[in-house]
């Protein structure tokens, strides 16, 4: 849909709904922070762009707005022709502040009337939910239409036979959402949102909107692009009489094309020189579908397509993830898609667009969309800003305690009308469909499923897993998807797939005055966060030249709620140079080098004094009497743990508590700033100079890496004197191994 034919829908539907909406009193609640759109979305008008632009027709009624509302209870009788108790914005969820609730309740009842244009006599209404969730039962003029399931699928109902005469028609919307309580599908969504688990999202929350189509229409189209033969496949899908469908393809306006075709049957259209769709160049061609009976066109939509091919294959004798049968690294950014105002629904679709710009201006070209469907406008700006995009399908459940079954059915339908209702867009490369193993089911079947449904792209079986579930389940999917903290790895090798890191880094920096509720810092400055970033994507050079990796993907674009580990803060303030992270995400990034202060063990054993029994006292301090523990060289762990350096003490219990003096010398101003850790931990790491923290992070690292110490830790060093370096690492299970020093690192010449 070009911008002209988007200009004149918006003007359309503005004059529309503001005719037929009530004067409501209604006012937003104020969340903690705000993006910058907060302040635009007009209550009486959101979100008024054409919500389905792939399949664009020119006639519809926009019914967002402010609805009446209030809670719900089991049992409740339909409110047919009673006022509610309460006013809402739809369609931003009851627990936002843009829905002027702020407040979450399991079962909720919307109403408004509407009234059908006079120009649409004789035509079928469509009505059409962007999204509810997750349980929405819909009824017109008293009659209920259905029930639907599904937090993340649109859906419509016809509701001709329902209209009662010219007047205003009331449309009711019942609610119920069990979020943590039932198997649904729900992401990160949770009613005790903390860490990595968020506020939910209840209700209608995206755009409800009518429009007027033929007894015989088109129903929907599938495009599939062929690049190797110079095709695209489509099938128009029709409901109704007997009819045939004109088809104009456009270059930039320009008609190229025009076949007619049999609906409800795939026909294979030539596409001369094709232009190539890619984040480089996203070219995109015009499409026009008009469905005729006889001379007279019934029913006319716009939509897009692009010319692209993902694909695997071998490159130097590894498998690798190609574009265009040409290799090309997928540098990538976990995407929640929260909003600190508006939850699961962007404020304004400028702020949608506005991360995928933010995203491009970063030098990424691929997001990993994290187990949540977003509405079809995300993938529209996708599509034409040019961003490829791993599609997580969101998970049954995830970190709660005391999950409730699996609700497989409900996955399976999911994970069916999402792949079938976004084929169509470029951008899409890959499905994933479990996240580090969140409701994790019948794998095989369900990858095959996936892969039956799209063939044309890749499937990521369980990002995260890695190949330690082959033995279980085989080597199913298409790529061999590994998480490590906080630098990037990789699994593999592996014959038959391609090897990506799905995440990795989480980088946490907080802005005073930008924050949900509090948050950690693992770096002290801007230029912290570019340069331990510049480090990671340098490390990520070495696993494509060396390990053959194909792709991978920090965590995260943005903060979310108390997370803080995002390039923007969570009202979307950017925390760093934009130019040095994309000089990074194009290894472009200079290599510092690191002088040891205090050298590790990775090449040559170091002596610590170590115990295996929790000390008592102030161990961490420099007039503890660390007499009675015992000497050692490090580093202190287990044999088979990877990418481990020299094993000097065998380390097999759940903790070890570690002490060294070292005496830095003469430190500049400069050379102090320029401090920082150089370590391998797994799992939990506290270090301590001179009893202050200078460095806290949990997890395991798979490979020695340099991380910043704290502005306190940096100042306790005292030069040219005796310091004490206190270590302690607490273990789980698996591999183990600890290992401390402390280097300079002295930045490169920045281009």
């Amino acid at each position: 849909m070009n911008k002209k034919i988007s200009l004149l829908l918006c003007a359309t539907l503005a004059a529309s709904v503001i005719a037929s909406l009530p004067a409501m009193a209604w006012a937003p609640k104020k969340a903690p922070i705000e993006t910058q759109w907060a302040s635009k979305v007009n209550p009486q008008n959101p979100l008024p762009e054409y919500p389905r632009p792939q399949m664009a027709r020119p006639d519809w009624l926009n019914l967002n707005g402010i609805w009446e509302y209030q809670s719900g209870a089991v049992g409740d009788a339909t409110p047919v022709g009673k006022k509610l108790t309460d006013e809402i914005c739809v369609p931003y969820p009851v627990e936002s502040a843009l829905s002027g609730v702020m407040e979450h309740h399991d079962r909720l009842w919307y109403r408004r009337s509407f009234t059908v244009p006079t120009a649409w006599k004789g035509k079928e209404v469509m009505l059409n939910f962007g999204a509810v969730d997750y349980e929405a039962e819909v009824f017109v003029n008293g009659k209920s239409l259905g029930v639907h399931t599904g937090g993340y699928e649109a859906f419509s109902y016809d509701i001709t036979p329902y209209l009662e005469g010219t007047e205003p028609q009331e449309l009711i919307v019942r609610v119920f959402d069990p979020t943590e309580k039932g198997g649904q599908p729900r992401g990160k969504q949770t009613n005790k949102p903390g860490g990595i688990m968020y506020t939910p999202t209840t209700g209608i929350w995206q755009t409800v909107w009518l429009e007027p189509i033929a007894k015989t229409s088109i129903a929907s189209l599938k495009m599939i692009p062929d690049v190797d033969n110079k095709l695209v496949h489509l099938t128009v899908n029709t409901t109704g009489a007997k009819a045939k469908a004109v088809v104009t393809i456009k270059d930039s306006g320009k008609v190229i094309k025009t076949v007619t075709v049999a609906p409800n049957v795939e026909t294979s259209i030539p596409i001369k020189n094709p232009k190539l769709w890619s984040p480089e160049e996203p070219f995109l061609y015009d499409v026009n579908v008009k469905l005729m009976q006889g001379k007279t066109a019934s029913d006319t939509v716009d939509s897009y397509f692009g010319m692209r091919k993902i694909s695997l294959g071998d490159v130097g004798g590894i498998k690798k993830m190609l574009l265009n049968n040409q290799f090309v690294f997928e540098m990538g950014a976990l995407d929640q898609g929260f909003w600190p105002e508006g939850i699961y629904t962007a404020p304004t679709d400028e702020a949608l667009r506005s991360d995928i710009e933010m995203e491009k201006r970063l030098g990424f070209n691929l997001v990993r969309k994290h187990i949540k469907i977003e509405p079809a406008r995300w993938y529209y700006w996708a599509d034409h800003l040019g961003i490829l995009v791993w599609q997580d399908m969101p998970s049954p459940n995830s970190y709660d305690d005391n999950h409730p079954p699996i609700d497989k059915p409900a996955y399976e339908k999911q994970l069916r009308e999402v792949i079938t209702t976004h084929w169509n867009s470029p951008a899409i490369i890959m499905w994933v469909v479990f996240n580090e193993s969140q409701g994790r089911h019948d794998t095989p079947y369900v990858v095959s499923v996936t892969k039956q449904l799209d063939p044309s792209r890749l499937v990521d079986r369980d990002s995260g897993s890695g190949h330690e579930d082959d033995a279980h389940d085989g080597a199913v999917g298409d790529v061999d998807d590994v998480h490590s903290y906080p630098p990037p790895g990789v699994s593999g090798p592996s014959p038959t797939q391609a090897l990506v890191c799905g995440e990795y880094g989480s980088i946490g920096y907080t802005v005073k005055g930008h924050l949900w509720k509090t948050g950690d810092s693992s770096v002290n400055s801007p230029v912290e966060l570019e340069d331990l970033y510049g480090d990671f994507s340098n490390k990520l050079k070495q696993l494509q030249d060396k390990n053959g990796l194909s792709a991978a993907v920090v965590v995260q674009i943005t903060d979310v709620e108390t997370e803080t580990n995002g390039m923007m803060t969570y009202d979307r303030v950017l925390k760093c140079d934009p130019t040095r992270i994309a000089l990074a995400n194009h290894f472009q990034y200079p290599v510092p080098t690191f002088n040891a202060i205090v050298p590790t063990s990775e090449t040559t054993s170091q002596t610590w004094r170590y115990t295996f029994t929790s000390p008592t006292g102030e161990w961490k301090t420099t007039n503890f009497d660390d007499s009675l523990w015992q000497s050692g060289p490090g580093g202190f762990g287990t044999q088979n743990t990877p990418g481990i350096g020299k094993l000097g003490t065998p380390w097999n219990t759940p903790d070890i508590w570690l002490r060294r003096t070292f005496n830095p010398g003469t430190l500049s101003a400069t050379q102090m700033a320029q401090l920082v850790l150089h370590d391998y931990h797994d799992e939990d790491l506290e270090v301590y100079i001179n009893g202050i923290l200078a460095y806290k992070q949990g997890g395991f690292t798979s490979s020695y890496e340099f991380r910043p110490l704290t502005a306190e830790g940096k100042a306790a060093i005292k030069p040219n004197a005796d310091n004490i370096l206190a270590v302690h690492c607490h273990q789980t299970g698996g591999g183990q191994y600890v290992d401390v020093g402390i280097s300079q690192r002295i930045p490169p010449q920045m281009p």
